[in-house]
């Protein structure tokens, strides 16, 4: 058994989001690990796009504000916080769903998952939702 030297490991670490974003796995997606890690990419990149346009957008308009100027430096940690923790336990989920009803994820539908899953969050950020209750 031979151990990977730490420039292995990250070359694979890349190799396998590459395969993530370009939505070809080497094979299918039938375990959890596999379906859980692909779901929670989407939902990371996704957020992460949204919440750097929304911080871009602050940042324009708030450059200029005493304390507003930080608020897009929150927007963006907010952006990568929120899937760091619900995108994980909701991506879990997906996958434990799949798993035990033995389905096979096909790559696409994970790219649906994740950004599902964004878009249900800034649904209920723009609802309000979550103040009614």
């Amino acid at each position: 058994m031979s151990e990977m030297s730490g420039s292995d490991f990250q070359a694979e670490e890349l190799d396998s989001i590459v395969n993530v974003i370009g939505l070809n796995p080497n094979d299918p997606l039938n375990g959890f690990g596999e379906m859980w890690y692909q779901v929670f990419l989407w939902v990371l990149f996704s957020s992460m796009v949204v919440h750097t346009v929304a911080a871009l957008i602050a940042l324009c308009r708030l450059r200029k504000h005493s304390i507003g100027r930080w608020i897009p430096l929150w927007i963006f940690i907010m952006g990568v916080l929120s899937p760091l923790t619900g995108g994980v336990v909701t991506s879990a989920a997906i996958a434990g769903c799949y798993r035990a009803s033995d389905f096979e994820m096909v790559p696409f539908y994970a790219l649906l998952w994740g950004l599902g899953q964004t878009v249900v969050c800034i649904s209920v950020s723009f609802t309000r939702l979550l103040a009614t209750l």
